[in-house]
């Protein structure tokens, strides 16, 4: 062994180191080359082998954060172990949702924090990113929240959640998700059946993800009480929301118009929450999406919050992240 290499043992059973590894020990490998370390599997427990022992000593306590994460139930997954490996390098938050003077955890570990709420399977809803963290703190503290980010970074999956929540606790009387049926390439006037099928589709990421939270037949009391609604942006028009968590999806593709419109419906008692992606905007060359700017126009007003959430926010399939990423360096945006 060469004199400057240090070795560390992190004890663990043929079945944890398994689990621990992932397919083709494919955490290990993320370990190891984000560390500069060697991780060894052949004899019992696993063995780091580092150049240095600040090297093999992250590595051991990244171990132990990972076996932590199984405990409470939850999965482990690429963009999951990176954030485990982020953590002893926290850097500042430059993006929008922290310029409000409301620092990031210094110690964000995704496994200690506390579920939204426990889905159908029996699984928590809890952020998996500093991003998806500081979302939800801006949603608790203001009434309208903006959140802008790519695709994949789960803002409307974790609006929902928050939406769910406040319905089950009683803090509001019902949900209401709407979207903006804009074609993205294709054209409603083309697809088969009558104007609610041909809407379905644009409706159908919504109902999905309310079919993760909640067990159908809770589901299907709230449908049938009409505690849970899910429609057209255009269906709003007239319309006053009264305690309420509204949620307008893609709002990127909304007219200035149309987000006036919106803005102004809500009532005493509802909250707001608004997702797009301003890099997938569908609207007609000539048209100004209305989230772009509604997000420049309300800056600063009490209670509205916005936040930017990232690449790093990414929490599909790892590709997601490097898609987007070549994407926007090739310079297409749109």
């Amino acid at each position: 062994m060469p004199a400057n290499q240090h070795t560390l043992t992190f004890a663990a059973s043929d079945a944890e180191k398994t689990m621990l590894g992932g397919d083709s020990e494919q955490y290990f490998v993320r370990i190891e080359n984000a560390l500069g370390v060697r991780l060894l599997t052949r004899n019992a427990g696993v063995t780091v082998q580092a150049g240095n022992e600040t090297a093999a000593e992250k590595a051991i306590a990244t171990l132990v954060k990972m076996r932590e994460t199984l405990k409470t139930g939850q999965h482990l997954s690429e963009f999951y172990v990176d954030e485990l490996l982020h953590l002893s390098d926290p850097k500042p938050d430059t993006r929008e949702g922290a310029k409000e003077g409301k620092a990031e955890p210094k110690a964000f570990i995704p496994s200690q924090e506390k579920p939204v709420l426990i889905d159908r399977y029996g699984k928590p809803v809890q952020p998996k990113t500093r991003g998806q963290a500081r979302f939800l703190q801006i949603i608790r503290e203001h009434d309208i929240v903006f959140a802008a980010g790519p695709a994949g970074t789960g803002k409307t999956f974790m609006a929902v959640a928050m939406a769910v929540q406040a319905l089950e606790k009683k803090l509001v009387d019902r949900v209401i998700l709407c979207r903006p049926a804009v074609e993205s390439g294709e054209s409603l006037g083309f697809l088969p059946g009558v104007i609610s099928e041909k809407i379905a589709p644009y409706m159908r990421p919504l109902h999905d993800s309310l079919s993760v939270m909640l067990p159908t037949e809770r589901l299907r009391e709230y449908w049938d009480g009409n505690s849970i609604e899910i429609a057209p942006l255009a269906y709003m028009r007239g319309r006053t929301l009264s305690k309420s968590f509204v949620i307008l999806d893609e709002a990127q593709n909304t007219t200035v118009a149309q987000m006036k419109m919106f803005l102004t419906r809500l009532g005493p008692g509802t909250r707001a929450v608004l997702t797009g992606d301003e890099s997938q905007v569908d609207l007609g060359i000539r048209e100004k999406s209305g989230f772009s700017h509604a997000r420049r126009i309300l800056t600063g007003i009490e209670g509205i919050g916005q936040i930017e959430m990232g690449l790093e926010d990414v929490v599909r399939h790892r590709l997601v992240r490097e898609i987007i990423r070549a994407y926007e360096t090739n310079g297409v945006r749109e």
